[in-house]
């Protein structure tokens, strides 16, 4: 970790590489979660200093190196911000590691299902899966070809099935189309799902069935991730959790997954209202400058570029 001007520790940047249109890998600093984090758990991000705090599950870490991957959909402010950030910046605050680490079996087959950045979710279960001598079966699945993500390092841990929903790549399908065949053909002796609700939803129904054990991660609805908020409530078998706490990871055949649903809309007018001031405020400031400009020219003046920048 580097050093704050102030003297605070920061998290810096050591490499970003975009796998998706809109999902960014970030490698950073953070050498004592990458000793102790276990497949499942997750950290909370602050950029600085009155920033969102946003919890990501650590997809990857390297204790030799000290550092951990973060892989990030950017959807709202927050991240977006994030996902701007190059090797050389730094994250003010990382807290973690937090949430219960997943329940893995150590023997028999298991099947990791990602739909979208949930892939990210499951590459290490299926590290660790697969390092304990279970045999891995990864069904990833994106729109195209261009969303899907972490196929070659899913294949280290075991086969990978490859969906997307126009046939442009792998199989022409969504995942659970894949995931039938595998159940159907019998031997799966637990499934992970992660991605979107109706996708784990699917997922859950599908194998209800078969009696297969399928467990879920409900990261996309924690907010604060420490249980204060309560904005992470959950019903599972008819009991309130909290995701972030009790989980991230639960039961899918127990979970409320219409509440869940529900829920997950709750800041969306919030984030929207947030881009909409955001996307506003650049062009009165353009047409400000370009008016300020031509009333009275300036040599020394920025460019409307170089002023936008700032």
């Amino acid at each position: 970790m580097g050093r704050h001007k102030h003297g605070r520790f920061m998290h810096a940047i050591v490499a970003r590489d975009q796998l998706s249109p809109n999902v960014t890998r970030l490698v950073l600093e953070a050498s004592r979660i990458a000793e102790i984090r276990r497949p499942g758990q997750f950290v909370i991000v602050r950029l600085g200093e009155g920033a969102e705090r946003i919890p990501l599950t650590i997809a990857d870490a390297d204790p030799a190196a000290g550092t951990i991957s973060l892989i990030i959909q950017a959807i709202g402010v927050s991240t977006m911000d994030l996902v701007a950030l190059e090797p050389g910046d730094a994250i003010r605050d990382v807290a973690g590691p937090l949430g219960r680490a997943t329940d893995l079996i150590d023997h028999g087959h298991a099947v990791c299902v990602g739909g979208g950045v949930g892939t990210a979710v499951v590459y290490p279960i299926a590290q660790e899966l697969h390092r304990r001598g279970v045999a891995v079966t990864s069904v990833i699945g994106g729109r195209s070809r261009e969303w899907v993500i972490l196929e070659d390092e899913l294949r280290t841990a075991g086969d990978v099935v490859v969906c997307t929903d126009d046939g442009s790549y792998g199989r022409h399908g969504f995942v659970t189309d894949a995931l039938k065949d595998l159940c159907e053909a019998g031997g799966v002796d637990e499934i992970f799902a992660v991605g979107p609700v109706p996708m784990m939803r699917a997922v859950s129904e599908l194998t209800r069935p078969y009696g297969i054990r399928t467990t879920v991660s409900l990261n996309a609805i924690m907010v604060d991730g420490t249980g204060m908020c309560g904005g992470c409530r959950v019903s599972v078998d008819g009991e309130t959790r909290y995701a972030c706490v009790d989980g991230p990871e639960f039961d899918g055949h127990t979970v409320d997954f219409k509440s869940l649903a529900d829920r997950l809309t709750t800041y969306k007018a919030f984030e929207q209202q947030t881009l909409a001031r955001r996307e506003a405020c650049l062009i009165p400031g353009l047409a400000q400058h370009a008016d300020s400009s031509a009333a009275a020219p300036d040599p020394g003046a920025a460019s409307p570029a170089e002023g936008v920048a700032r």
